[in-house]
């Protein structure tokens, strides 16, 4: 995708989603209770933000009323493929860091702790997973993080039903490690896998052939319903597994038309991503099933919103008052 493409499809969309009223609720809106008591911050939401001050980034984060923070890779631990992946990504976002923006796992904590924030989760890749857990581990042990987070299994690992077969044995491997590292290892989905391969839907069979006990769950309630799967439907089918959730908003109702979704096609659906309580999902009724099962860890998630200043602000206010 062409870098001015790419650009253009963020900004259109972001005035229509910020202008489109959540009208779920209508007058009994002002008598809702806040949805939670405290949410975190994936920091993907404000990549730029974060590389051009991060202290400032943080400052503005916390008088939003965030308190958690989940970062996202590669890291300078991560395998080589992953940070050469990131430069291709870094084209079209401009000059943006990742990963511990130039700090070691306990500088980054001090700086994290003196703005209150604690570090629960981190976002890395397969191949960090499976060659580098020890450095992984000792990262997040560093930050005080517990999970270490999939954000999506590659393209060309889930191209048949036999390759997730293959993935959950490789997901059984990775949580087992895990463990041993005194960390847990999560899956969180994007919009893959939910459409049938040979009869069988690829995602129920990674959940069902892997270990409740080290393969753990990050539902991402935009992606999952961009599937056509409905969030509260998924928690209920898995309550044990699901221990963190991804929360945003869709502007308007739309899924994937390609059952077996590629990373490309994600990139058409970034402008649809909205604030809580800006769109068309019944926010308070999927975080609410996230309490009921035990959920511990939600996180605000805009991708690159183009207005983080605003965005990430409304998300706030709309789960926490």
């Amino acid at each position: 995708m062409k870098r001015r493409n790419f650009i253009n499809q963020l900004a259109t969309g972001t005035t229509a989603g910020l202008l489109l009223p959540h009208f779920m609720y209508g007058q009994n809106e002002i008598l809702r209770k806040a949805l939670l008591d405290k949410v975190g911050i994936q920091l993907f939401s404000l990549p730029q933000l974060l590389s051009k001050d991060l202290e400032a980034a943080l400052k503005l984060l916390q008088q939003m009323g965030y308190t958690a923070l989940e970062t996202y890779g590669p890291y300078t631990f991560s395998a080589s493929k992953a940070q050469e992946s990131w430069k291709g990504i870094s084209q079209y976002l401009g000059e943006v860091s990742s990963g511990l923006f130039g700090h070691t796992p306990e500088s980054l904590k001090t700086l994290t702790t003196q703005y209150d924030f604690s570090v629960p989760s981190m976002h890395t890749d397969l191949e960090t997973l499976e060659n580098h857990m020890g450095a992984l581990a000792e990262a997040a042990h560093g930050l005080g993080a517990t999970y270490v987070v999939l954000p999506m299994i590659p393209d060309e690992n889930r191209r048949s039903l036999d390759d997730y077969k293959k993935m959950a044995d490789r997901f059984n491997r990775i949580g087992a490690q895990a463990q041993q590292e005194g960390i847990r290892f999560a899956y969180h989905n994007h919009g893959a896998g939910f459409e049938a391969i040979d009869g069988v839907m690829p995602f129920d069979y990674l959940v069902t052939q892997t270990d409740s006990d080290t393969v753990f769950l990050e539902i991402d309630i935009f992606w999952t319903s961009a599937a056509g799967v409905n969030p509260v439907d998924l928690i209920e089918r898995y309550p044990n597994r699901y221990k963190l959730m991804h929360v945003k908003d869709m502007r308007i109702k739309k899924t994937f038309d390609n059952g077996q979704v590629q990373t490309q096609d994600l990139m058409a659906f970034f402008p649809l991503i909205t604030s809580c309580g800006q769109g068309v999902l019944d926010v308070p009724a999927i975080v609410s099933k996230g309490l009921e099962v035990g959920i511990s860890h939600f996180f605000v998630e805009q991708d690159l919103t183009p207005a983080p200043e605003t965005a990430l602000d409304q998300s706030a206010q709309f789960l926490l008052s």
